[in-house]
């Protein structure tokens, strides 16, 4: 199989919204950028949030950056690094007036400022009581985020590569990144992008679990991609299920819902957050609240005939509010629900949304890795940012809002380091290391001659069925242990998974394949550092944790206060210390995590 090679000073995979935005840094440069996406960026899974972006901004009543640190920091049960989330508040502001500069159209006050409304886990003054710090769009804020930046991708003329799948990642002998190879999917023709820097913006793999939030979009590529390529990934074990995903769809309501004053019910009709959060009640962070809808159902208290949701109502609400605050999710509940939020509540339930871990990366966007400089050894020429980066900014657990600044401030951040790195002088692309490349082609290689193999479809159901199972809200020893079997038996099944169509035009069935072989990467290393890791922390909650004066809701500070690194050769697990020193303030030192 032939490939051809094409140049670039930067090449960036994916378009959402941490990809455009290190785009724009180097375009504005004077960089010759490459973008490559499988789909057109406006339909990058950044359309998909709605909530908001958070930001001390002030606007509605007193904020400050400390605060927003120390929820963020409390939000990741103190594992997230308090360097990182010390500059990624700090940048906020700043983020979010310039993509306004750029054009996006916020909701505003009557006196023109930024509207911000409340949402889970963002407290005022240290955690007294809940705080307006996320910036709106309606319910659409990642829809306009994502236009305003393509906008302005176009004006500094970003090269966009349109349907064009990533397949691997070009690592030379020193281990420099030099580019990935891809796949045009209109013709299946395969490409080396021969690059100075790469940066990864791939999104989230939600699609591991069976019920998520995600698109069919979000496969985990740039995780799978590294993976194989011998990067490491760190904290897969934390997935964040967002509280309400509709019922049978898992399509999302956002929790601007109970940002706006929407409110949990179980089936007596009881408003059931006041038990388990008596102070943020039901803007808790989204880990508590999932529980609790959780239990809730375990007891018996659910909704429907089969008693297996709670209801989120808002029928006391205006209906000129929801109108104006809320219009797509009033939609979403008729499309997907048959119910008119306006009359009657919507039937939501815990759903897969979120990744906190990822490829390990420091607050300038460069991957690190264990090496010779030690636990944070710097990838050279390889950058990540947003949903598929851990700075690690969302430790175990992200706080709704930070998602979206954390796509803009990392993709600047990456972008910026990118820029210094080739003004710098890497001003010749090093010879191309063929031998990843020939990886490439025997990997598309087998797909077109494997005879008597695994059926893709059955395959990824056969995982996901398993992720969700053995995985889920609530973790257990024992299915831990039978569900790292289990991933395993799926694994050597997508090892030999077989495609009937072997055409080249818009093979949708090689693409499907190809990206099961980066959700089972994923996939592995959820399951391993889940079953690893003997504590709950955050989204990670396990039955055989105890609750005692030393590890408070079962979180072991003493030995288990560090990150997990997946290595995929061997299933190999290490661990990395907790950055706890922020840049400029005092640490936030660890205590119980309570709303």
């Amino acid at each position: 199989m032939s490939y051809t090679v094409r140049k670039f000073d930067a090449v960036i995979v994916g378009a959402g919204g941490a990809g455009l935005r290190a785009a724009i840094q180097l375009s504005e440069a004077g960089f010759k950028t490459a973008v490559l996406t499988k789909v057109f960026p406006t339909r990058s899974h950044t359309v998909a949030a709605q909530g908001g972006v958070a930001a001390s901004l002030g606007n509605s009543e007193e904020d400050h950056w400390h605060w927003h640190m120390y929820d963020t920091v409390k939000g990741s049960d103190w594992l997230g690094d308090q360097d990182a989330i010390e500059f990624m508040v700090r940048k906020a502001n700043e983020c979010v007036v310039e993509l306004e500069h750029y054009g996006m159209p916020f909701d505003r006050l009557d006196n023109g400022k930024i509207y911000q409304r409340p949402f889970g886990g963002h407290m005022s003054n240290f955690g007294e009581k809940p705080v307006r710090r996320s910036c709106a769009a309606a319910d659409r804020t990642g829809h306009a985020m994502l236009h305003a930046m393509y906008q302005r991708n176009v004006k500094v003329n970003t090269q966009f590569f349109v349907e064009w799948q990533a397949l691997d990642l070009i690592r030379d002998a020193e281990g420099d990144v030099q580019g990935v190879t891809a796949m045009d999917m209109e013709t299946g023709e395969v490409v080396a992008f021969h690059s100075k820097v790469t940066i990864f913006a791939t999104g989230g793999a939600g699609r591991i679990f069976y019920s998520s939030t995600n698109a069919f979009i979000n496969t985990g590529d740039g995780l799978g991609m590294a993976a194989r390529a011998g990067i490491p990934l760190e904290d897969m074990e934390f997935w964040q299920f967002h509280p309400t995903g509709v019922a049978g769809a898992g399509v999302l309501i956002t929790e601007g819902v109970r940002g706006e004053g929407g409110i949990l019910r179980n089936a007596s009709g009881e408003r059931f957050m006041e038990r388990y959060a008596p102070n943020a009640k039901d803007l808790a962070s989204r880990d508590v609240v999932s529980r609790a809808m959780v239990t809730e159902i375990n007891e018996g208290r659910g909704c429907g005939p089969n008693k297996d949701y709670v209801l989120l109502d808002i029928t006391h609400l205006d209906p000129a509010t929801i109108m104006k605050r809320l219009p797509g999710i009033r939609e979403i509940g008729i499309q997907f629900a048959g119910v008119d939020a306006i009359k009657e509540p919507l039937p939501v339930v815990p759903t897969c949304h979120y990744q906190m871990g990822g490829i390990p990366t420091n607050y300038l966007g460069q991957v690190v890795i264990p090496g010779a400089d030690g636990p944070n050894t710097v990838v050279n020429g390889f950058y990540a940012a947003g949903e598929c980066a851990c700075a690690s900014v969302h430790g175990a657990n992200r706080l709704g809002t930070n998602s979206l600044l954390d796509l803009l401030v990392f993709g600047k951040s990456a972008g910026e380091t990118a820029v210094d790195e080739l003004k710098k002088g890497a001003a010749a692309h090093k010879p191309l290391a063929t031998e990843a490349i020939e990886k490439t082609l025997a990997r598309l290689d087998r797909l077109n001659t494997q005879k008597d193999g695994a059926n893709v479809h059955e395959t990824r159901l056969e995982m996901q069925r398993s992720m969700q199972k053995h995985a889920g809200v609530f973790r257990f020893n024992d299915l831990l242990k039978a569900g790292v079997s289990k991933i395993m038996e799926v694994a050597d099944a997508v090892a030999k998974t077989e495609i009937k169509d072997k055409s080249q035009v818009f093979n949708t069935a090689r693409i499907e394949a190809l990206e099961l072989d980066n959700l089972i990467e994923v996939a592995k290393a959820t399951m391993v550092s889940a079953e690893a890791r003997k504590e709950s922390r955050g989204a990670h909650v396990r039955d055989d944790a105890h609750d005692t004066p030393e590890t408070p809701d079962g979180r072991d500070d003493k030995n288990w206060l560090k990150h997990t690194i997946w290595h995929r050769e061997g299933n190999r697990l290490e661990y990395k210390p907790v950055q706890m020193k922020p840049l400029t303030v005092d640490t936030i030192e660890l205590k119980k995590r309570a709303y």
